[in-house]
C-alpha cells in the first residue's frame, strides 16, 4: 500500500502500526483509504476521550483561527485566563502551568519539585531525590526514560539524569522505606497505561497520600492516560479520594485536535517559579486554550467521567464473562482496560490484527495485552457489537 510503504520509507521506524491507513474520523469511528469503517477502542492513548473531532471542540478551534493563533508569553492572550480558570476548578487546584506534550508537563513537575525541595524543604544542593515507580511510562525524553524500567526505552539513549530511586508499583512500605532527607517527591500513575493496565491495590493511592505527608514528600499524580474522565471520574485518584501536590494533564485536555498539558499545584508551589526559570513558545498559546477550554467544558457538560464509570463497568463485567483458554486476566476502571492473554497462546498482537478485520481498533502494549480504551462517548450498543466482535476472535483462534 502507498501510504505505508512512503511512511516506512522516509520516517523513522520507532513504531509498529497496524497496518491500516486512516482518512477519516468521527465520535467512535474512523475510516481508511479504502472506506472502511473501524470503531477506534484506542483513542489514541486516551487523547480522544471526547471523540474525534467533537464539533464543540471543533467549532471554537475554528472561531480561534480566524482571530489569532499564536503570541508566546511575550505577550498575554485574552484566552489563557479563562482556560487556566477553568482547569484549576475542575481540578480544584489553585495554579496551572501550561506546556504542550505530556512528557514536557512531566518535566515540568520535575522542575517544580526540585525547586520546592530546595527553597522550601531545605534540601542540600543538588541532592534532590524523586521516587518512581517500576513499569512506569512518564514520556520519552532522556530525563524520563532514564528512570524508566523498560530497557529498550533506555538502551543507547545514555548518560542519564540522576537523583531518582525506584520502587516496586503500589508497595506502600517500599516508598516508606526509601524516603530520607532529600526526598522531595513521589512521582506515580494512578494506574499503569502503557505498563499494561496495571492497577495497584486498594488503598494504595491513600496510604502514598499519607506517607508523602507525614514525610514532607510531594505527591505528584500523573494523570495524562488516566485523567479527565478515562477511568470514571474526572481524575483516577478521586476514586480514593486522593488530592496531589502536582497533578500532570495532557492527552484528551487537548480534545485529540491539539496537544495541550500542564501541571496543576498549589500557589506555594507555583509561586517559586521566576520569569526565565520555564517556559515554551507554544504552551498557553490561544489556540491551545480556547481548544483546551472547549474540551473541559465537553467532558463536564456531557458527563462523560460518569458515562465512563458505567460503561466501563459494563464493558468489564462483560468481557470477563467470556470463556476463553486465551484469556489471563481482564483489569481496568473506568473505559481503560487490559485483557491479557496467555503466554502459551503467544502475543497479543495477532489477536490485535484479527480484532482490526473485524472492524475494531485496538493496539497491544507489553507483548501480552490487548488496551481497550474507547472515547467515552460510546454507546452501551457499539460496546455489544465490539463484544460479540471479541468474543469471536478469543473463541475462534
Amino acid at each position: 500500500m502507498l501510504h505505508i510503504e512512503l511512511a516506512e520509507q522516509y520516517g523513522a521506524h520507532n513504531y509498529h502500526p497496524l497496518p491500516v491507513v486512516i482518512s477519516k474520523a468521527e465520535g467512535v469511528w474512523v475510516w481508511d483509504i479504502e472506506g472502511n469503517r473501524y470503531l477506534d477502542m484506542l483513542s489514541s492513548y486516551s487523547a480522544l476521550n471526547q471523540g474525534h473531532r467533537h464539533p464543540k471542540i471543533v467549532q471554537a478551534m475554528k472561531e480561534q483561527l480566524d482571530r489569532v493563533t499564536l503570541t508566546s508569553r511575550a505577550f498575554h492572550n485574552d484566552q489563557m485566563g479563562s482556560f487556566m480558570k477553568l482547569l484549576c476548578e475542575v481540578s480544584q487546584m489553585d495554579k496551572a502551568l501550561l506546556m504542550n506534550s505530556g512528557a514536557e508537563a512531566v518535566e515540568t513537575a520535575i522542575k517544580a519539585a526540585r525547586k520546592w525541595g530546595y527553597r522550601v524543604k531545605g534540601v542540600a544542593k543538588e541532592k534532590a531525590e524523586i521516587i518512581v515507580c517500576e513499569n512506569n511510562f512518564h514520556g520519552r525524553t532522556t530525563t524520563i526514560v532514564g528512570f524508566s524500567s523498560e530497557e529498550q526505552y533506555k538502551e543507547d539513549f545514555g548518560p542519564f539524569t540522576p537523583g531518582f530511586v525506584t520502587i516496586k508499583y503500589g508497595d506502600a512500605d517500599a516508598l516508606a522505606a526509601q524516603i530520607n532527607e532529600n526526598t522531595v517527591a513521589f512521582l506515580f500513575e494512578p494506574i499503569q497505561g502503557e505498563g499494561g493496565i496495571l492497577l495497584p491495590q486498594t488503598g494504595f493511592l491513600s496510604e502514598a497520600r499519607r506517607i508523602c505527608s507525614e514525610n514532607r514528600v510531594l505527591l505528584i499524580a500523573d494523570e495524562i492516560q488516566t485523567g479527565l474522565g478515562r477511568t470514571g471520574k474526572m481524575f483516577a485518584c478521586e476514586h480514593e479520594g486522593v488530592k496531589p501536590d502536582i497533578l500532570v494533564v495532557g492527552k484528551a485536555l487537548g480534545g485529540g485536535l491539539y496537544p495541550v498539558s500542564g501541571i496543576l499545584a498549589s500557589k506555594e508551589i507555583m509561586d517559586l517559579f521566576r520569569p526565565g526559570d520555564h517556559g515554551s513558545t507554544f504552551g498557553g498559546n490561544p489556540l491551545a486554550c480556547a481548544c483546551g477550554k472547549a474540551a473541559l467544558e465537553v467532558l463536564v457538560n456531557e458527563h462523560l467521567p460518569e458515562h465512563a464509570n458505567e460503561l466501563g463497568e459494563y464493558f468489564l463485567t462483560k468481557l470477563r464473562n467470556i470463556d476463553s483458554p486465551h484469556v489471563k486476566e481482564v483489569r481496568g476502571k473506568g473505559l481503560l482496560i487490559g485483557l491479557e492473554i496467555n503466554k502459551e497462546s503467544g502475543p497479543a498482537r495477532p489477536f490485535c490484527e484479527a480484532l482490526s478485520k473485524r472492524g475494531i481498533l485496538a493496539k497491544e502494549t507489553h507483548e501480552q495485552v490487548i488496551r481497550f480504551a474507547p472515547p467515552l462517548v460510546i454507546t452501551r450498543e457499539q460496546i455489544d457489537w465490539v463484544l460479540e466482535q471479541v468474543q469471536a476472535v478469543l473463541l475462534e483462534k
